[in-house]
Formats: structure tokens, sequence, C-alpha cells
């Protein structure tokens, strides 16, 4: 037994409930995001049963299939025993199935037996496993650093090789200052050959930064802090602001190339708003009428063009009851109901209840006009008529709605004894089974309002005689009780039934958007970003959404893989078709065309169902499953935007995982607002949840949480980007670094006999990485902005210039590498052959092996330090601090360390090096010289790239410079 607003425990087979019709309701928002209020049914012989005696006393057996993931299929039956006749077998359908996480709303108590628990429930078989993320950045960090071994490696070889080769000399092997003893002489070449080379590892091991690594973590967790305190991401209305859950994938919110987002409360707030009817070719337009709130001192009825004639007037009253009828809301007068919507009605409060939003907006919006719906009662549904008489239709039957008749009905009889059939449906299933009616001006409406990205449905209805109805009765229950095919039989049935209709007229109902989410979606696809919307809606319903959302324009030629045509043709047979569609104008749907935004080309949009995509990723009978998958990736691949619809949270992930390892290897991020989209934030390489409705499974699942999807722009295009840009010039900046000051102490070695002697003291080898080098560069990799922020989210093409980890590149980290060498050769041979003729100095004193160290180290330390100044772009006082600080703090700690006998030292041997250093003329023109070759073929390279082969962002840079502002207002405009 399960009570209202409990949760159920396992997957339930529905029994009975507390309410006489034998109904209950459920709220799937833990499964499907959906948080509107779905109807379950029991089973037909036991939803009688009231007691916990009654149950007791329940013979009955039920058989299902196997567990499997998906939400919206299940087949069964239960054979129901009784003392003496024969078991009574009934069919089970995912109408009497209830699953766990649902919540049950609205009904007092339910009983129910369980058929699927623990691992098996359809929950659990779409929980998606953790794994760890790592960023692209990192990746290549430790690819970089693998080569770097390599080069290590190599030196300390060639130094041993070329130490023994140096000493076969006798006179070099054992001059007549350093003899050997015994036992050096007896010890095995070998032996000393692999200890030399440890030495030399020893010696060399500073050009592997392991201090990139603490550095790289400080700048990804503190630049997570900006994130967090950016008040344009913070929302007043819900009080919430952006959370950071993770820091080690700043980075990759600037490689993003695939969005996966969800739908229902993400690029939707899930608010259906009543926008007009056309009833006749007459358009009605009450006030604004959204989630029950109605504007003050509103008028009932807002007519626009001519009001019918009487001859209308009964046209126009019927399709007012037809909309009254032709729904499967529940109504509960209550003043407290969990999630539905009010009605406007002064004599009483009441909730309606509905599985769709459409069908609450169009009753209320029907209740503007004049009629309002009051309740079903006993098989009696009650209507209030606009001359405030209670009007009651004795419902007779529904015909439910289905994605592929894309229509429902249902046969009521008035008092008078008239039985009419009232269908309503989408536009395309609903004409071509019409007889009579105004079609044209309705269609030219409908059409008008698709375009508007209003989400429309045409009401129709035909008048039955007893006759008709008695073989319509006798047909929908042979359908009904048939064990096998159900559901096509079901379909045959609807089909010969829904046909010679006569048309009413047509309704336009908003499905709010969140705000400004078009406009986020249109700036990440000039981004290069493609977007994929991935929910569980109908497809009706998504594509509605994804054309007022801008995802699909009036000129995307839509390609449908659905179930619909499944049955037509074969799954081969379509993708083949598609491909030959789409794959014609390929040459002209690159990347750079504003993935479809271009009107000179043909745009494609695709529209898949979960059906279809199950067919997709299964696996052929020999086993593979490659064929549809490369397929349906160059399909999509070719096409601006996807649409996937009736999507089970594992086949969100399936999605994503199958983009996530295509041959590319795209950057994908997944951003949803459920529980149902926490398989798809945990298999995306960025996964974001959206602190919204259904609770804070998504947010509490994901690396990223913000408010509101339109605060994705920002949180890509502006801190992805500058994430981005500053720790790739942090990752290359130090491994440049750490080549210039580990390659002199390389070319040392053949001037000292390969004798494992250090060019620099010990505290210049411990405080270079620590001190000298290292707080410029992490304050530039947190406070960098190499274009304004205003200029980035203008200008979102930007992002197309880091795609592809475009600044971690092999060619990139070449030349960085081949600079720092060019480099550490000036610095060496730039001072000794500056000083190879002038050693001795002015007071006949001699520079010796350290005061030459202690020389190339200043050159080195100036340099590098000038270089990270002349790749900032935007100064701040604390760069400014920092830059200079940390040259002022290497002249005061070398005076102070060579200036001063510390006794702690067991050698002395920097004092008063770098004080006798400076005393020389020819050491400071050594110092300004070196730095300025050292600085010169970068800054050749940067003014030639700029000149004759810009990218966009220096064409931004140069333009902001010659007329526009300073790239920033004030310091640390990032935070």
């Amino acid at each position: 037994m399960v009570k209202e607003d409990e949760t159920f425990p396992c997957d339930l087979i529905f029994l009975s409930s507390s309410r006489a019709d034998g109904t209950c309701h459920v709220t799937t928002a833990s499964l499907d995001g959906e948080s509107s209020h779905k109807t379950h049914y029991a089973v037909q012989d036991t939803k009688g049963f009231h007691t916990e005696e009654d149950i007791d006393s329940l013979h009955a057996t039920i058989e299902c299939e196997r567990p499997q993931p998906d939400l919206y299929k299940f087949v069964g039956r239960i054979n129901v025993y009784s003392d003496l006749n024969d078991p009574v077998v009934r069919p089970l359908g995912s109408e009497n199935l209830l699953l766990r996480g649902a919540t049950l709303k609205n009904t007092e108590k339910i009983f129910g037996v369980a058929v699927y628990t623990g691992m098996e429930t359809k929950m659990a078989l779409n929980y998606q496993s953790k794994s760890q993320k790592r960023s692209a950045v990192e990746k290549s960090m430790n690819v970089f650093l693998i080569v770097y071994l390599c080069i290590l490696v190599s030196k300390a070889l060639i130094n041993t090789v070329m130490k023994y080769v140096w000493q076969s000399e006798p006179f070099r092997d054992e001059p007549w200052y350093n003899q050997k003893t015994e036992a050096e002489r007896q010890r095995n070449l070998l032996l000393r050959a692999f200890t030399d080379f440890l030495a030399f590892m020893v010696l060399f091991n500073y050009i592997i930064p392991v201090s990139m690594y603490v550095t790289v973590e400080m700048q990804k967790f503190l630049g997570s802090y900006f994130i967090t305190w950016d008040e344009e991401m913070f929302d007043e209305e819900t009080g919430e602001g952006p959370l950071v859950n993770t820091s080690d994938l700043n980075e990759e919110l600037g490689q993003v190339e695939y969005v996966f987002t969800d739908k229902t409360g993400t690029l939707t707030e899930n608010n259906m708003e009543f926008k007009e009817c056309c009833v006749e070719g007459h358009v009605y337009v009450p006030h604004a009428v959204c989630n029950g709130q109605v504007l003050p001192a509103a008028a009932a009825i807002d007519m626009i063009d001519a009001s019918p004639g009487a001859g209308g007037r009964e046209r126009e009253e019927l399709f007012f009851r037809a909309v009254c009828l032709c729904h499967t809301i529940q109504v509960k007068d209550d003043d407290e109901v969990d999630g539905p919507r009010k009605s406007p009605d002064s004599g009483k409060r009441c909730a309606y209840i509905s599985s769709s939003p459409d069908e609450v907006a169009l009753v209320e919006g029907i209740q503007r006009l004049g009629f309002t719906y009051l309740r079903l009662k006993d098989n009696y549904m009650e209507l209030r008529n606009r001359d405030n008489d209670i009007e009651r239709f004795e419902l007779l039957e529904i015909l439910s709605f289905d994605s592929v008749r894309r229509r429902m009905s249902v046969i009521v009889k008035s008092a008078t004894g008239e039985i009419y059939l009232f269908c309503k449906g989408a536009d395309s299933s609903i004409f071509p089974r019409v007889i009579e009616g105004k079609v044209d001006q309705i269609r030219s409406r409908v059409e008008r309002n698709a375009v508007e990205g209003l989400r429309t449905l045409c009401v129709a209805y035909k008048r039955l005689i007893q006759e008709e109805y008695e073989g319509i009765y006798k047909l929908l229950q042979a359908a009904k009780l048939a064990l096998h095919d159900r559901e096509r039989k079901l379909a045959e049935a609807y089909e010969q039934i829904e046909k010679d209709l006569i048309l009413l007229g047509a309704t336009a109902v908003e499905d709010r958007l969140q705000e400004k989410a078009a406009d986020t979606i249109e700036a990440l696809q000039k981004a290069g970003i493609k977007v994929w919307v991935l929910t569980g809606d109908k497809m009706e319903t998504a594509a509605a959404a994804c054309y007022a959302c801008r995802l699909f324009r009036r000129n995307t030629q839509l390609l449908e893989v659905t179930t619909k045509r499944l049955e037509e043709q074969s799954l081969h047979d379509v993708l083949c078709e598609l491909s030959k569609t789409v794959l014609h104008c390929s040459a002209s749907l690159t990347r750079d065309s504003f993935s479809g935004l271009s009107a000179d080309v043909q745009d494609y949009g695709l529209i898949i169902d979960g059906a279809a995509l199950s067919l997709i990723m299964k696996p052929h009978e020999d086993g593979s499953s490659s064929n549809y998958r490369e397929l349906f990736l160059d399909i999509c691949r070719n096409c601006s935007a996807v649409l996937c619809c009736r999507m089970a949270p594992l086949q969100k992930a399936q999605i994503v995982k199958l983009i996530k390892f295509s041959k590319e290897h795209p950057i994908t991020l997944a951003i949803g607002d459920g529980a149902n989209d926490v398989s798809m934030i945990l298999e995306a390489h960025v996964g974001i949840g959206i602190i919204g409705k259904e609770g804070r499974q998504a947010a509490r699942n994901s690396d990223y949480a913000i408010p509101k999807f339109k605060h994705l722009k920002k949180m890509l295009l502006v801190h992805g980007h500058f994430y981005y840009i500053r720790i790739s010039e942090l990752v290359q900046y130090f491994f440049y670094k750490n080549v210039c000051f580990i390659f002199p102490q390389f070319l040392y070695q053949f001037f000292c006999g390969f004798s494992q002697q250090t060019l620099y003291d010990t505290a210049y080898l411990t405080l270079y990485n620590i001190s000298f080098t290292s707080l410029p560069i992490l304050l530039h990799s947190l406070t960098e902005q190499h274009v304004a922020m205003d200029t980035l989210k203008r200008d979102p093409a930007l992002y197309r210039d880091i795609a592809k980890n475009a600044l971690l590149c092999w060619r990139v980290f070449i030349y960085w590498t081949f600079l720092g060498v060019f480099d550490a050769l000036v610095f060496f041979f730039g001072a000794y052959f500056m000083f190879e003729n002038t050693t001795v100095t002015s007071n006949g004193q001699v520079f010796g092996n350290w005061t030459f160290g202690t020389l190339v180290f200043t050159v080195m330390v100036f340099t590098v330090t000038l270089k990270l100044a002349l790749d900032t772009h935007y100064w701040t006082w604390i760069n400014h601090f920092v830059i200079w600080g940390s040259l002022l703090f290497y002249i005061v700690f070398s005076l102070l360390w060579g200036g001063v006998i510390w006794p702690f030292l067991s050698y002395q041997r920097m004092y008063y090096v770098f004080i006798h250093m400076l005393s020389s003329g020819p050491a400071w023109l050594a110092i300004v010289l070196l730095v300025a070759v050292s600085l010169l073929p970068d800054v050749l390279k940067k003014v030639l790239c700029r000149q004759l082969w810009p990218s966009a962002t220096e064409r931004v840079q140069t333009t902001c410079l010659v007329s526009g502002p300073p790239l920033g207002s004030h310091p640390l405009a990032s935070l």
C-alpha cells in the first residue's frame, strides 16, 4: 500500500485505489522530467478491492517480460482466479505499471503488487555509473610530460656516453690533480656508467615541471570562484547562483563542440499559455491566462474579425463544448493541491490535473471564453455554459492519444440523447479526415501560428446515431480484449471510427520558453557548437519547442527517423534515403557556415525517437552495429540541429556516448534539470545541472549548476573561453621556462668535462620554480583577458578560434619548446662569447664559474618574466605588482644571498658573486643585450602573424586598440 505523496519503492502492478473509478495520479519528474500529473488505471477485475483484507483474499498470477529500461513499454498479463470458474485473463500495459521513483498525487492510497525490485526496476536500469572525468588540457599536459621525460632521458644518455668518450684519453680520465683510488679503478664499468646516468638524471630533472601541476591545481581552484562570484549569473527570482562542484573541468568549458539539452524545465518553463482559437474563420483571443493567473479587469471575451452570424453561433458553442469535453483532465476541489493549476472560477476553487499541460491551458483558455469544465462524476462530464447553466454529457468512450495517430477522441451523449464524437489533434492528422468545414481559412491560421512557434491543435466532430455507436462499441471491445496485437487492433479500430469529420476550428497554445533561451541557442550555434535536444516528450510537443527556441528555423527541412516512418520502410532504407538527401550538400554545410545559420544552403534538422534509436544501437546478428551507427552519425553531422524525443534516461546517455566516442572525439556537454537527466550529465565530458523545479538531483550530480539555461551562454563563451586561454598559456609557459632553465645546464657539461657540475647555485635551482617565476604566471592565469568580456558575448564566433584544443596542439607546443631552446642558446653562448676574452674586471679580478652561472641565470629570469609581460593583454595593478615585484625580489635575494656570510651554510661559494658581477660594465651590457636578443624572435613572430595572417581574435584586439575602450574597465573584471 502506498499513500498520497509517497514515492513508489519498486515497480508495481496497480490493483486498486481509493478513487471509485480505479485511477490514480502520479508525477514522474524524477524519471522523465515531466512535472505534470499522469493518470494510471487499476486492473479491471481488482479495482473494487479497497481494503487489505480484500487484497489478502485475491488469488492471481502475473506473467510479464524480463526487466528492460524502456520507461514507456510494459507487456504482461494477469490471471485472476475465482473459486469455481476458469481464471479471468487481463492484459497489462504501461498504464497499469507504477514505476519506482514516481510519486502518488491527489489519491489517498493505492494497492499494488511488486513485479520488479532493486536493480531490476526501470529506474535502476537507467542508472549511469559515475566515471572519472579528465579535461583535454590535462590529457595534453600528460602527453607533453612524456615528451619531456624522453628529452630528459636522452640528455642523460648523451651526457653519459660523451663523458666516457671524453675520458677515453688517460690524461683526461686521471689528471695529475685528481688521481683515482684503487677501489675506484676496479669498479665495474657498467655500474659506473649507470651511476653517472642517474647523476645526470638528477642534474637535469628540473626540466620536468612538477611545480606546474601544483600551479595548475591552484589556478583551477581559485579560478572556479569567478563563476560563483559572477553577479550576472545570479537569479533573483529563485535566489540561486551558480555552483561549481568540480574545478577540474574549468577549461573544458572552452572546448565544447556538442551541447545536449533537455527540454522540459531546461529550455522551457513548462508553463502553457492559451493564446487564441479560430472557429469557422473567426479568431478569439482571451486576455493572458497562464497557470490560472488572470490579469485584473480582463474582459471575458475579446474577438478579432467579425462576429459569427446566427448560423455560426451553434458551431461556435459546439467548438467550445468540444474543447471542454475532449480531454483526460481530472478536477479536484481543494485549495491545496500539489502542482496543478487552479481554475479562476469565482464560485469555488478547483484544480485541473492532467498528464498534458496543453489540455489544462486549453480548458482554462476556453473558460475565459464562457465555457467552464466542472468535473467528471459517475461517468458524466459536467460543464457550465455562457448562460451559467450546467450541461451534463455521458462519457461513452475515450479514444486515447498516441504519437502515431497524433489525435484523441471522446464519444459523449448529451442530455437530449444526441451522440457526438469530438476529435482533436495535429492538423496533419485531422485535415485528411475532414469532409466539411472551412478548411482553407483554418489551415492558413494554423500555418501562421505554427510559424510563430505556437502549439496548434485542430478540433472536429461528427454526430452518431444509436446504431452507429453500437457498432463502434463492439469494435472497440473486441480490440481491447485482444491478448495479441492489441495495440495494432486498437489502432485499426480508431482509424475506422475517426473519419468523415466536420471541422470546427483550431487552438493555439504557447509553451513559454525560459528567458533568452532562443538567444542562447543562437549564440551557441554561431560559436560553432551543435545543439541537440534530448527529451522524453512527444515529438509534436518537442518540435514546437524547437521552433520556438530557433533550433529549427523556417527554412529547416525536417528529416524523421521515427516509429511511424519505420512502419512503412525498413531502418536501412530510411537511413540510406536520408543519407543521400543530406550528403549531396555536405560540402556547403561546413563548420564555418554558422552551423546551418546561413540562408544560402539547405538547412536540415533531424528528428528521431527512442524506438528508432534502439534499433540503430541494437547489434546485428553477427554482433556488429557499426554500419547503422556510422550512417546515423554521418546524417547527424550534416544536420544543423537534432531532436531526440521519447528518450528514456539511459538512451540520453547512449546518444551522448555515441557522439563522444565517434571518430572526431568531440567535447560534449549535457545540461538538464531532472533526475532523468543525470545519466547523460554523468556521461558527457561536462555535465551542467539546472537548479530548477524538478529537485536537486541534476545539480548534485553535475560538474556545474546554473539557475537558468540563459546562463550557459556566458559560462561557455566568456568563462570557458577565458579558462582555456589562461590555462593553455600557463602550461606552455611552464614548459618553455623549464627548457630555458635546464638547457644551459646541459650545454655547460660540454665545458666542464661532463663532471655533473651544476651551472647554478643550489638556492637558484630550488627557488627558480618556487619563487622567482611562479607568482607572475599564476596571477596571469587568473586575471588575463585577451579580449573584453562584452566582445566575447557580442561575437560568439571568437569561440571557434580556440576549438579543437587549438592552443595546446603539437604545432604550438613545438614552437614554445624551440623558443625555449633558442633563448637557452642565447643565454649560454651569449654570456660565453662576451666574456671569453674579458674575464678580468677593472680591478684585476677574474670571473669564475659561479659568476658565469649567475649571469646566465639573471638573463634567464629577466627574459622569461618579460616574455610573460609581452603576452599580457590585460594589465591590472596586481599584474604590475607580481611581475616587477618578482624581478625586484630576485635582485634583493641575490644581494642578500651573496652579501652575507651565512653561518648555517657549509660553503660560501656565492659570497660577493652577485655584487661582483654587477660591478662590471660588460655584465650590465650582457644582461640588456641578451634579454633583447632573446625576446626579439617572439616579438617579430607576433608582429608578422598579426599583420599577415591575423586570427579573428587578433583582428578584434587590433580594432579595440585602435578605436575601442580599454580591454577591461576595472581591475579583476574577470571576477
